[in-house]
């Protein structure tokens, strides 16, 4: 019984994909139903039924997955313990996160991650997409949004804070908003991501619920950054995430914030910054240690906020 055939098929058993088993392995797919056809010859057993659809367990393939499986994670923990006690955490780390954030913030902390663990191979991978991590084979997720139950086990950065936005150009033109209506007056400038255009929320501090204004105006894109180069060039009123913004635009006189006085969100819910994990990576002390970096790494409240 060869060890490799034991991690395709925990793996096959997450995913119910040999195609993802594949990627997460990078090997090709028939190598995967290869090591598994001998895995069940070996032990006498069908442990998959498969369809051209779907990839599911036999009633032998469950019994013998909950012995694997905890069989396979003793071993990887006894070899992180072995391997790591003096030299520190080491092999391959994989990284999902939204592709601006990423850029922004996750790639610098990556550098400082490998610095301070030499032996740390991190294959970061940025994509606006909710991806399941368990099927792209991600062992941490980097989410921007509202608190949902997926399945994913984490721990919240901290807030999503949005500021709204003008160039003194704009503002000197078409006036300066007073109230979140007075927006439906003004040129805004709309992210449209795969769920649609935006809505902007708008609530007083302290009060629960929030009051949407559906804005409009003459450009929307998929792209923040391509958003914020208009604002700086006068064309609009714009809603930003902080981490975004470079705090440097205010001191310039490049950009103004608007409605100091009330919190503006792209959400009807407060959304929030996670770092999420299928709960049987959390079980390697190398993840749970990668997660414990970036937290500190960015801070409570987020760096990028702390002087907002």
């Amino acid at each position: 019984m060869q060890l490799k055939a034991l991690r395709y098929f925990l793996m096959v058993a997450s995913t119910g994909s040999f195609l993802a088993t594949a990627r997460h392995f990078q090997v090709p797919a028939s190598s995967v139903s290869r090591f598994i056809a001998g895995l069940e010859k070996d032990l006498g057993h069908q442990l998959l039924y498969r369809s051209t659809r779907a990839v599911s367990l036999t009633e032998e393939g469950e019994r013998f997955h909950v012995q694997a499986r905890e069989a396979i994670e003793l071993l990887d923990q006894a070899a992180e313990q072995l391997g790591g006690g003096e030299t520190g955490i080491r092999g391959l780390v994989r990284i999902n996160a939204p592709e601006a954030f990423g850029r922004l913030h996750i790639a610098e902390a990556v550098n400082a991650l490998q610095d301070a663990y030499p032996g740390l191979t991190v294959e970061l991978s940025l994509t606006d997409r909710f991806i399941d991590p368990v099927q792209e084979g991600a062992d941490i997720t980097i989410r921007i949004g509202a608190q949902v139950d997926s399945g994913l086990v984490g721990r919240i950065i901290g807030f999503h804070r949005q500021r709204l936005v003008a160039s003194p150009a704009y503002l000197a033109r078409h006036g300066t908003p007073q109230a979140p209506d007075d927006l439906l007056q003004h040129d805004c400038l709309v992210y449209k991501g795969q769920l649609g255009a935006q809505k902007w929320y708008f609530r007083r501090p302290g009060e629960a619920s929030s009051s949407v204004v559906n804005v409009s105006g003459p450009l929307r894109s998929n792209n923040a950054e391509a958003l914020l180069a208009a604002a700086l060039k006068g064309r609009g009123v714009v809603l930003f995430p902080t981490w975004l913004i470079d705090p440097g635009s205010f001191q310039r006189g490049e950009l103004c914030p608007l409605l100091e006085d009330w919190e503006a969100s792209a959400m009807a819910e407060q959304p929030h910054i996670q770092l999420l994990s299928p709960q049987t990576r959390l079980r390697s002390r190398k993840i749970r240690e990668v997660m414990a970096f970036l937290q500190a790494y960015i801070g409570s409240p987020p760096y990028w906020d702390r002087d907002a």
